[in-house]
């Protein structure tokens, strides 16, 4: 196979992971950033991000999160980190419906478990509901991973990561890319990963959303307890929140769907981010919440669109990830193998 010269634009989750995929398939590739390698203030940097594998009435959607868990733990291998905390994940589910739950559990062959809520007493769940708990979900330390990404590729003879790169323009016929400044780069192959900015670049359909997410610290009489807790979904009065534990040098993350809006760009000037921290802290995610320290706050963005969640096709030369947020950072591993496997079929 003759190596290829690949162009990867935006260096968070998906193309870190997308450069490390072509560089095991011997390709050349250059990786762009508008800010440095790992980029704090790209969509997919945070402390964690849930892993799950199990999707209730999809066994699709769980055959796709297994191949992305296995993907995960071979990377863990590759990179040399240790980034996936298994804690499990606890979702809340009215109690009729358990039973139909356990048993499509049983049919994905993933192993589940139920849990009293009196069990998770500091965890919020809906009245009527009752815990199922994936045991082997859990949860990503998402900076370790771009951390880890970064190191290797930054060691690999076939690499080239070049920061403060902002991208300008992507031609979907030819693969031109153009920087600020007016450089322009060729290339065989050209993945647009640029998180909720991919669209400027491509005039790929999607919907931007953002989601405030809230860090907060336990109190200390309760620090041990979270070191051992699971993540939990479909929690607080309405079943639209959900936390990510403390762990690792992480804190404990909450948010819903609740506060999540449609925006026009990802501009939150005068969004009001008190008003949606307030709402968030509202919420019963957490039992007794005033006992917790409210460490910061963050605006998320991500993208909806219609087709494949995975990668689109933009032009010949050019494929595109929209996806973003938590669902689209753990399946970063599988939109990065379908990457490589384009390129390389397209290109023998």
């Amino acid at each position: 196979m003759t190596p290829r010269e690949v162009v990867v634009a935006g260096a968070g989750v998906t193309g870190l992971l997308a450069a490390v995929e072509c560089a095991l398939a011997r390709h050349r590739v250059t990786v762009l950033d508008r800010g440095p390698i790992p980029n704090p203030d790209a969509s997919s940097a945070d402390q964690h991000r849930a892993l799950r594998t199990f999707a209730p009435g999809d066994a699709a959607a769980s055959r796709r999160m297994a191949a992305a868990h296995r993907r995960w733990l071979e990377l863990e291998t590759l990179l040399g980190e240790r980034f996936l905390r298994r804690v499990g994940i606890v979702t809340a589910w009215p109690d009729g419906d358990v039973g139909g739950v356990l048993e499509a559990a049983i049919g994905a062959g993933v192993p589940v478990s139920t849990v009293a809520p009196e069990k998770l007493p500091h965890i919020g769940f809906p009245a009527g509901t009752t815990g199922v708990l994936e045991l082997d979900a859990g949860v990503l330390l998402a900076d370790r991973v771009l951390r880890a990404a970064v190191r290797w590729l930054d060691a690999h003879p076939a690499v080239r990561l070049r920061p403060w790169s902002a991208v300008t323009e992507v031609d979907g016929d030819t693969g031109k890319v153009t920087l600020a400044g007016g450089e322009v780069l060729g290339a065989d192959g050209v993945l647009v990963a640029a998180g909720p900015w991919t669209p400027d670049l491509v005039g790929l359909p999607a919907v931007r959303h953002r989601q405030t997410m809230l860090y907060l610290r336990p109190p200390a009489e309760l620090a041990r307890w979270w070191e051992t807790a699971p993540g939990a979904g479909r929690i607080g009065a309405d079943a639209r929140a959900w936390l990510l534990p403390p762990g690792d040098g992480t804190l404990l993350k909450i948010s819903s769907d609740a506060v999540c809006r449609e925006v026009p760009d990802t501009d939150c000037t005068g969004d009001g981010p008190a008003d949606w921290t307030e709402r968030l802290l509202a919420a019963s995610v957490l039992s007794d919440v005033d006992r917790y320290t409210v460490v910061g706050a963050k605006q998320c963005h991500y993208l909806t669109g219609e087709g494949d969640a995975l990668l689109a096709r933009v032009g010949p030369a050019v494929q595109a990830r929209a996806a973003c947020g938590g669902t689209g950072f753990a399946t970063a591993p599988l939109a990065a193998r379908r990457f490589v496997t384009t390129i390389t079929e397209e290109t023998a």
